[in-house]
């Protein structure tokens, strides 16, 4: 019993190692029947036939004009910030102001004690008054001087006509010279005193202008309209130079800032529209105010300004935003993300039906991408695009294709 288990063992070993190994041969060996041979060389005719030209469906595109905004990452801004610092020393006497109020130019937000300013005010015009005073008199001494000045020179002129005709003495002649000295040395002397008293009056006007400058400092006012930051100084409290006022910060217009890239900077025009829509939700629109001409050195990227009203001050500075400025259009295809896919390096594009119903790749450009599809760049004007069967087929493959509308 044991020696034809065993057999038979061998003998099912051997027939499934015909089957799997010799199959070919085996079935050489096999007679076949009439039908059969006649009817394989048909079949097989036939599928060489279909294999050759596979059947693809494409889409017919036409290029359209898009609108190619800029998408930036940024935040809000305060369009002015101005911290007022006290630029005199003083007691404040006037009622704080609490944060978040708002304020116009010009709006008294401290005011020092005055303490003993007014009264040096006073006395500064008082020495004007009284430099002003001295003027009429000095000129009154420069024009006697001068008058003596010219009698001096009569006197000294005839004296010397009368000692070339003989009728006075060289003594004559020296004491009119000396008088003519004197009556020089008067008018120069009056003149200085007319300088003095002149620089005088100088000298008090600055004095009233230093006098009134110190007054002007002892009121803190709104540089212009905006809101407090900070609570303005408390009452009593006492202000030394450079200690803080107020924080006064100013909302509208609000600033939007972003940073484009390199490559997207040329884009980016002055003056182009944009619009932000804040973490919060909140959007806004407004125009490019200001493109830097130097990118960051960290970053190398380039800063964006865009100014955005904002009268109810609902955008608040530091908001995240996502900034979208709008740019040049240009013509891109909308296409399924689908019918995307890659050749063999790996470069990004659409395979596309051409002459001949023969396949070309094409790589492309992503524009934007929308729940309808992808906006693309690099595609001739029109361009029958495989939408299905493109990943079975490889440049120069002639195919059957079958239009689909856009949309279907």
């Amino acid at each position: 019993m044991r020696f034809f288990s065993v057999l038979i063992a061998f003998l099912v070993a051997a027939a499934i190692y015909a089957i799997v190994f010799e199959r070919d041969r085996l079935t050489a060996m096999l007679p076949a029947s009439d039908e059969a041979a006649e009817a394989a060389p048909d079949e097989t005719a036939g599928g060489a036939a279909e294999s050759t030209v596979m059947r693809v469906v494409v889409q017919r595109s036409k290029a359209r004009a898009v609108d190619s905004s800029v998408t930036l990452r940024g935040r809000t801004e305060a369009d002015r910030t101005v911290e007022l610092r006290a630029e005199t020393s003083g007691l404040v006497i006037s009622e704080p102001l609490r944060r978040g109020a708002s304020v116009e130019k010009g709006d008294l937000l401290c005011r020092l004690d005055p303490a003993a300013r007014e009264a040096a005010l006073r006395e500064a015009e008082a020495r004007l008054s009284e430099a002003k005073a001295r003027v009429p008199e000095a000129e009154a001494r420069v024009a006697e001087a001068e008058a003596r000045l010219e009698e001096a020179e009569i006197n000294f002129r005839a004296a010397e006509n009368l000692v070339g005709s003989g009728f006075a003495s060289q003594t004559r002649v020296a004491s009119a010279r000396a008088g003519l000295r004197s009556a020089e040395a008067g008018v120069e002397s009056a003149t200085s005193g007319l300088e003095s008293a002149r620089a005088n009056i100088e000298s008090a006007q600055a004095g009233v202008k230093s006098a009134e400058e110190e007054i002007r400092r002892l009121e803190m006012r709104a540089p212009f309209a905006g809101v407090l930051e900070t609570d303005t100084a408390e009452l009593g409290s006492l202000l030394q130079p450079g200690a803080l006022c107020a924080e006064v910060m100013q909302l509208d217009p609000i600033t939007l800032v972003g940073f484009v890239s390199e490559t997207q900077v040329t884009r980016v025009a002055l003056g182009a529209g944009a619009s932000a829509r804040t973490t919060s939700g909140k959007t806004a629109r407004g125009e490019v105010s200001f493109v830097s001409r130097s990118a960051d050195d960290r970053t190398r990227t380039f800063r964006v300004d865009v100014r955005v009203p904002n009268p109810d001050l609902a955008l608040r500075d530091g908001e995240t935003a996502e900034i979208t400025v709008s740019a040049e259009g240009r013509r891109a295809h909308l296409v399924p993300q689908s019918a995307l896919t890659l050749d063999d390096e790996g470069t990004m594009g659409l395979r596309l039906v051409g002459e001949e119903n023969r396949v070309r790749f094409v790589p492309v450009t992503l524009l934007r991408d929308t729940p309808s599809g992808v906006w693309l760049t690099g595609l001739p004007e029109a361009a029958d695009i495989i939408v299905i069967g493109q990943e079975f087929v490889r440049a120069g493959v002639e195919v059957d294709p079958v239009q689909r509308e856009l949309g279907q």
